[in-house]
C-alpha cells in the first residue's frame, strides 16, 4: 500500500497500517537524526520519538505537505532538542571539569555505517567539519547530500524561500571548503 493511503487509513483511525507507515519512512527519519547527530544510538532514539509522535499527532496532520516533509521537521527539531541538551550537559558545572578526566569528557569517534573501511579516516573529518556548519547550513547541507533532497524539498522543509535554500547549500560549500582546506594546509 502507497504512503497516501496509509496516511489517510491511519487518520481515519485504522491503527493497523502504523508499522507499514514506519517501515516506509524509518530509514528517512534515522538517517537525517543520524546526520544531524552524528551518533548511532541517538538516532535511534530520536527514530522512536518520531513515530511516537507522527503516532500521537496524526490528528495534527493538514496534509499542506507531503508526510515525508512532517517527518523531516519533525526530526530536525528533535534531533536538535538532543544537542542542545547534550551541549548544557557536556558544559554542566565545575564537578564535570574538575572530577572527569579528559577522555570522559571527549566525545567517541562517529562511525557512520555507510562509511568504507578505507575512507573513515576522510568521512570523520568530513563529519567534524560538518558538525561546526552554523545549524541552519548543517540542516540544509544534510538533507541535500546525505538525503538527496532537491532545494524546493528544503525550502519545504526548513520553511524557507526556495533562494534562501539554494544560499545556506552555497555558504554551507563555501564553509567547509574553508575547515577542510586549514586542516589539510595545518596536517599534510
Amino acid at each position: 500500500m502507497n504512503q497516501p493511503e496509509l496516511l489517510t487509513r491511519l487518520m481515519q483511525g485504522d491503527h493497523s497500517v502504523f508499522p507499514e507507515l514506519v517501515e516506509q519512512s524509518k530509514d528517512m527519519v534515522y538517517n537525517t537524526a543520524l546526520g544531524i547527530l552524528l551518533n548511532e544510538q541517538d538516532a535511534e532514539d530520536i527514530t522512536q520519538e518520531v513515530f511516537i509522535t507522527l503516532f500521537e499527532k496524526i490528528g495534527d496532520f493538514r496534509g499542506d505537505s507531503k508526510l515525508s516533509t512532517w517527518l523531516y521537521k519533525i526530526t530536525i527539531r528533535k534531533a536538535f532538542d538532543v544537542e542542545k541538551k547534550k551541549k548544557r550537559q557536556k558544559n554542566g558545572g565545575l564537578f564535570k571539569k574538575i572530577f572527569l578526566t579528559k577522555e570522559e569528557v571527549e566525545p567517541a569517534v562517529f562511525e557512520h555505517p555507510g562509511v568504507l573501511l578505507d575512507q573513515k579516516e576522510n568521512a570523520a573529518l568530513l563529519f567534524g567539519a560538518i558538525r561546526k556548519l552554523p545549524d541552519q547550513q548543517r540542516i540544509a547541507f544534510t538533507l541535500q547530500k546525505l538525503e538527496g533532497l532537491s532545494n524546493p524539498e528544503i525550502a519545504t522543509v526548513m520553511n524557507i524561500s526556495l533562494s534562501a535554500a539554494e544560499s545556506l547549500q552555497k555558504r554551507a560549500k563555501e564553509n567547509l571548503r574553508k575547515f577542510l582546506s586549514d586542516y589539510y594546509e595545518k596536517y599534510n
